[in-house]
């Protein structure tokens, strides 16, 4: 698993890369950790390259998706596969969550 973050004009945008199983849920939640402090930048997770997730990246997700909006911050889910947007249909999570093309 692979992630990347970057402030461009205002919004952190992370890359998340690979699979974000149990395995590798503590460290992407490490590498993640600016996302939960987005202190009203709006976050984008850019999902292109990502190919698997599990429920403990699902957890992830969602709490940074509490924190960010605790702190007015808005967080969209971008360029899902259908395999990811899927998952995120089946679990309900897809109605939580801003998601773009």
């Amino acid at each position: 698993m692979k992630t990347e973050i970057q402030e461009i004009e205002g919004k952190l945008i992370a890359s998340l890369e690979g699979e974000l199983d149990t395995a590798a849920a503590l460290e992407a939640e490490k590498a993640l950790q600016p996302l939960f402090e987005a202190n009203g930048r709006d976050v984008v997770i850019e999902c292109e390259k990502l190919e698997y997730i599990a429920s403990s990246g699902l957890r992830i997700l969602l709490s940074i998706l509490k924190s960010a909006k605790a702190s007015g911050s808005h967080v969209v889910l971008r360029n899902m596969n259908d395999d990811i947007k899927s998952v995120f249909t089946m679990t309900g999570l897809i109605n939580l969550f801003d998601v773009e093309p």
